[in-house]
């Protein structure tokens, strides 16, 4: 498949924003006196409605279709089934292999770490460095694999490319709190822990280049129905490991659930607009 440097530069540029949305975390934890958890929780439970909604009624269907230019439809649906549960294993064993204490699906409270008095904060400030860096390599990790998703998605629909990295940006948002607290109150400086935090948010990018020069010397209707089946799996797990369980301890069950259904609503609804747009 060859794709124009245009459309090249617009999914990078999608895949950049979404990664570096860490950013926004990071301002919210050192701006504010306080995060508005609630609007936190219902904006995390309205990205994994955009997630789940988009994989099984977007991701899913599309891969299938590309499968099918290359073999029966009875196949192609098989295959994509297989795909799409090996992104979701692949994402898992990542998930695995990251340390709790440093596992950004384990996150922390933003209160937890306010509410240490001065001498708390010194007796653990290498404890609490120690943590802050190993959750930016654990984002790091976790958003190769995202990146990817965002990059290649925005290639076979703008559209589509747009309504992930608006997702994908929002569940960065704690993630770069996750980062940048524990910094900060272990050093004292706002810069080292927002360089930290935007540091975690280029994986995005940087994996989805490295993902698609892999991938591109070999990129056939094959191989995309299959990275891209696999890609609806990465989405479905994030939003059900990362996302809700994050949302839930940001707020409320039900507003979790409103947010879950919002996102659903509004990109059932975009999908019907967004498409005569590009």
């Amino acid at each position: 498949m060859d794709y124009s440097l245009n459309e090249l530069m617009f999914a990078f540029t999608l895949t950049l924003i979404a990664g570096l949305s860490t950013g926004i975390g990071s301002a919210l934890a050192f701006f504010t006196k306080r995060t508005n958890t609630s609007f936190l929780s219902i904006a995390l439970g309205f990205s994994a409605g955009v997630m789940i909604y988009l994989s099984f009624i977007e991701i899913f269907p599309k891969a299938m279709e590309s499968l099918a230019e290359t073999t029966s439809e009875s196949n192609a649906f098989i295959y994509a089934t297989i795909a799409f549960f090996v992104g979701i294993a692949l994402t898992a064993l990542i998930d695995r292999l990251v340390p709790e204490l440093a596992n950004p699906h384990e996150i922390r409270d933003v209160a937890e770490l306010e509410s240490r008095d001065e001498e708390d904060i010194v007796l653990k400030s290498k404890s609490l460095m120690r943590m802050g860096v190993f959750t930016a390599i654990a984002i790091t990790l976790h958003n190769f694999p995202e990146g990817i998703a965002t990059f290649l998605a925005a290639l076979e629909n703008p559209a589509l490319g747009i309504s992930i990295a608006i997702a994908v940006a929002i569940h960065n948002i704690p993630e770069g709190i996750a980062v940048s607290m524990p910094i900060y109150y272990a050093t004292g400086s706002r810069k080292k822990a927002f360089f930290y935090s935007f540091l975690s948010g280029l994986a995005e990018p940087l994996g989805a280049v490295v993902g698609f020069f892999i991938l591109s010397s070999f990129m056939t209707d094959m191989t995309f129905g299959l990275v891209f089946a696999a890609v609806g799996g990465i989405m479905v797990y994030i939003a059900l490991d990362e996302l809700l369980p994050t949302a839930e301890k940001y707020g409320t069950h039900h507003k979790v659930i409103y947010g879950l259904l919002a996102g659903m609503a509004v990109m059932a609804f975009s999908l019907i607009i967004l498409p005569d747009m590009f």
